[in-house]
């Protein structure tokens, strides 16, 4: 579902633009939705058939996305599994100082080789709709003042539904554009279309390697960009929004933390408008990648910062709870699966639904 089939069905039980705009403010917010403001009440302002056709509006946008279970780690993150009304399930996380990272995608078409959501392939998109939902819902638990789109799938491939989530978080749901952060593995259109929006967000690239060759093994089915080529892009853009490029490098022991990588990140990233967000891998036990000792990364981490490239480690939230990307999807999946039917809590974590709002 799309925003514009809320707004619809807002029209429908008479709602002009204006209330359109208070209703969706207050969604957006976590809030009920009929929620009046500190100097008007909604029996001065909703016209009485908006009141009456609410609570069935409330009805369709509460089954956008239900929590089905919550997932604290120690690191101030909670990794959340959440229910779509055609019994898909998603994942968003709620990350430490006010941020959210929102899924656009049921599993993604790259087939990142580390990647769990990539194993399952595309299933389906996200409407508009179902990304802002993610972000209404974890304002119920915690002020949410950045969101990222990391999740499961691969923003470039949804890129309307994105862009319209985008536009409206920024607007009615109060975002500043530099809290946006649109992260993609290098597609053609996300370097059309992001220069022409109004919303222009902050832009994160998936780098993972300098050597084009290892690149494509990681990223079987991104764009063939090489490294150097998708670092210019990424160059043109930052100086044209004036906020630094996020180079996402998910270290892979053995694999891409070798020395000559560290020097190919030198070579293509000093002097850079740039960020480059080293993210240790996330191992399970039995993962055939492992991440780097800790030793390593921080001698990875002094290198970079030597030469001139602003480094920062990313540790992918969760891992205490084995709640990388994707990883709770999976799990639930294979529950569900053994039990033959759908569960109301099917992973041991703690689940827990937040009183209705509506």
């Amino acid at each position: 579902m799309r925003i514009q089939d809320i707004h619809q069905l807002l029209a429908e039980i008479g709602a002009k633009p204006v209330h359109i705009g208070r209703i969706t403010r207050a969604w957006l917010q976590g809030q009920a939705l009929d929620a009046g403001t500190r100097h008007q009440k909604t029996e001065d302002f909703l016209p009485i058939s908006v009141r009456n056709g609410l609570p069935a509006v409330g009805e369709v946008i509460e089954k956008l996305v239900q929590l089905q279970s919550e997932h604290p780690g120690g690191d101030g993150s909670a990794r959340l599994l959440v229910a779509l009304a055609d019994g898909q399930m998603a994942e968003s996380v709620l990350l430490p100082r006010d941020g959210l990272c929102v899924s656009s995608q049921i599993g993604c078409a790259v087939g990142c080789v580390f990647c769990m959501t990539g194993k399952s392939g595309l299933l389906r998109q996200l409407g508009s709709a179902e990304i802002v939902a993610q972000v209404a819902l974890a304002r119920r638990f915690r002020p949410v003042k950045k969101v990222v789109f990391m999740g499961m799938g691969e923003p470039a491939h949804n890129l309307d539904n994105v862009l319209e989530a985008i536009n409206l978080l920024a607007t009615d749901g109060g975002i500043g554009h530099k809290n946006l952060v649109f992260s993609t593995v290098g597609d053609p259109r996300v370097f059309e279309r992001l220069p022409q929006q109004k919303v222009r967000p902050a832009l994160a690239l998936s780098l993972h390697s300098t050597d084009a060759a290892l690149r494509r093994e990681l990223l079987p089915r991104a764009p063939a960009y090489d490294p150097a080529e998708l670092v210019e892009l990424g160059e043109a853009y930052a100086r044209l929004v004036d906020y630094p490029i996020q180079y996402q490098w998910t270290l892979l022991k053995g694999i891409n933390d070798s020395q000559d990588e560290m020097d190919g990140i030198i070579r293509l990233l000093k002097g850079k408008f740039a960020i480059m967000n080293v993210i240790p891998y996330n191992s399970l036990n039995d993962d055939e990648f492992q991440r780097p000792a800790a030793d390593r990364i921080h001698q990875i981490m002094r290198y970079l910062h030597q030469n001139g490239v602003l480094t920062k480690v990313r540790n992918s939230a969760g891992q205490d709870i084995d709640g990388g990307c994707g990883q709770l999807r999976a799990r639930a999946e294979r529950v569900i699966r053994a039990r033959g039917r759908p569960a109301e809590s099917p992973l041991p974590e703690r689940a827990t639904e937040p009183p209705s709002r509506l």
